[in-house]
């Protein structure tokens, strides 16, 4: 592990596999570390034969951290974080993975330097500049969640874990029983990565400068959508609107699967990225 330097700030990075193969780059969601994307997910992708990259948004785990309610950036900066990455490990291309908001960026990182990108994966995503009709988006049981969030007690660490937990379990699907242990340690090992855990939540509050109205629709490398049938973060209208929207994007849907990446979903869709990635490069 170790950081790259870019505009002022630090963001940590983590690579898995042999630096000489194919790169994929991972782009996370809104107020997630690099522990969003778990191990065997970046190990399974580098035993595929490719040089895999995560990396900490700002904010989140050990890159730059400023106090609540103090982020100066928009959602531009985190694609021009993307870019900053591939220049410090000089990667004139990579296959681009996002989830979530890490979509909505890697999105305008493929629109804004189509040469850079060998290939994009969208998972549970958005369209960049949405144009048509509303769009179903975030449930009402996760909004009466994150309605806790002013009162919760930041230096109550038991307390601050619940509240990560039971996030998690809201963006679950049936498909796979929900294992609170399991997401309680990796909780419990985000928390331990970073100074300011409430500063993860500065990405709720992110703009865009530019109007980036309908520029999904420019993307031309070639793209995958997967997105959980059960998601209720963005539903799955989010990931049809995409595949209808891009010229020649695959659509695959996960039955039963909400805003996650359940461990037993990960050998199959790690095995549908690099064989999206191996028809990229030929």
């Amino acid at each position: 592990m170790h950081p790259v330097e870019h505009d002022g700030i630090r963001l940590a990075i983590q690579t898995f596999g042999r630096a000489g193969d194919p790169a994929m780059l991972l782009v996370m969601g809104a107020t997630a570390s690099m522990l969003g994307w778990p191990d065997e997910f970046c190990a399974a992708l580098a035993e595929s034969g490719h040089f895999v990259i995560r990396f900490d948004h700002r904010d989140t785990g050990r890159s730059t951290t400023v106090p609540p309610g103090e982020a100066g950036y928009t959602v531009e900066d985190l694609a021009g974080d993307v870019i900053a990455i591939l220049d410090a490990c000089g990667l004139e291309r990579a296959h681009l993975i996002g989830m979530s908001l890490g979509g909505y960026v890697a999105q305008m990182v493929a629109a804004e330097h189509p040469g850079r990108i060998a290939s994009l994966v969208l998972i549970a995503s958005e369209p960049l500049g949405w144009d048509g009709a509303p769009l179903p988006h975030i449930s009402q049981a996760f909004l009466d969640h994150f309605g806790e969030l002013g009162a919760l007690d930041w230096s109550d660490r038991a307390a601050v874990t619940d509240f990560l937990v039971e996030s998690e379990r809201l963006c679950a699907g049936t498909a796979v029983p929900f294992d609170p242990e399991r997401e309680r340690a990796r909780v419990e090992l985000v928390l331990s990565r970073t100074d300011s855990p409430a500063s993860m939540f500065n990405h709720g509050a992110l703009t865009t400068r530019a109007d980036w109205t309908g520029r999904f629709r420019e993307i031309t490398c070639p793209v995958l959508i997967v997105h959980g049938e059960q998601d209720p973060i963005l539903p799955v209208e989010n990931g049809r609107a995409l595949a209808a929207g891009i010229a020649g994007a695959s659509l695959v849907v996960l039955p039963g699967i909400g805003h996650e990446l359940p461990l037993p979903a990960i050998p199959a869709l790690a095995e549908r990225i690099a064989a999206h990635a191996g028809r990229s490069a030929r």
